[in-house]
């Protein structure tokens, strides 16, 4: 009785987000899509996904202003994130751990299977 997982992938890049979710599908998990913050609250509220990618720098509400409004939320409080961005600001890393973040990837570091092998280790 194994119970498919879903992932929310906020990213406003479309080849990434088509790479990201294709990839995630074929490794079984259900895929939810937003490409900006907004959106991507809205899902994370409703739809209460087991595992969010999250996306830093995006139009309409960046991925740090989402994370702390997620945070605000009482399911959002415990939700699983995991920052995927370009930028290697330390600051935005402090602060992104301090939201209770649970894995930072830098885009230009990784590859797609270490962003599944990071998505299977936080979903156990």
């Amino acid at each position: 009785m194994d119970e498919t997982k879903t992932i929310l992938i906020i990213e406003d890049e479309p080849s990434l987000l088509r790479a990201l979710s294709e990839k995630l599908d074929r490794e079984g998990f259900h895929v939810i899509e937003a490409r900006n913050g907004r959106d991507g609250l809205v899902i994370s509220l409703e739809k209460h996904p087991d595992l969010i990618l999250l996306d830093i720098v995006m139009p309409v509400m960046d991925g740090m202003t989402m994370l702390e409004k997620l945070r605000e939320d009482a399911w959002g409080k415990t939700a699983k994130v995991m920052i995927l961005t370009n930028l290697t600001d330390e600051v935005r890393v402090a602060e992104a751990i301090e939201q209770g973040t649970y894995d930072y990837l830098v885009k230009s570091d990784w590859k797609i299977d270490d962003v599944v092998q990071g998505v299977k280790k936080h979903l156990g």
